[in-house]
């Protein structure tokens, strides 16, 4: 007696019906879009890895928090580049303001511990250029 196997299928496959079935949907699209968020900062602004997470999508608005003012600064003057890398990952869509919340990170954590890199300072014998 031979059993009749279904194809496997990818379970990035069966979420999406899965959620939608447990209804879940929102929280699906939350979570791409945040995992988008993180991709892109990380190619687009790699010194601010691990400073920045996406609060919520509300259209028009993409929100995000920086865990300080320089973060802050630096996602502001990349805000087209970062909307528009934003509109064509998977999760994201396009959007037209970037709003950006500041917030310390949470009590006995570094925003800064899984950034591999720093933020330059002042006579430090940077070039000052791209961070």
């Amino acid at each position: 007696m031979t059993e009749r196997r279904r194809p496997m299928r990818r379970l990035a496959d069966l979420l999406p019906d899965l959620a939608g079935s447990l209804g879940l949907e929102d929280e699906l699209r939350l979570s791409r879009a945040m995992a988008s968020w993180e991709r892109l900062l990380s190619e687009h602004v790699p010194a601010a890895t691990g400073s920045s997470v996406l609060l919520a999508v509300r259209p028009p608005a993409l929100i995000v928090s920086a865990d300080s003012p320089i973060v802050a600064q630096e996602l502001h003057l990349r805000s087209d580049e970062l909307l528009s890398a934003f509109a064509g990952a998977p999760g994201g869509s396009r959007l037209l303001e970037l709003r950006i919340s500041v917030r310390p990170p949470p009590a006995g954590h570094s925003g800064r511990s899984r950034c591999s890199g720093s933020w330059p300072r002042r006579g430090d014998g940077s070039s000052g250029g791209d961070v």
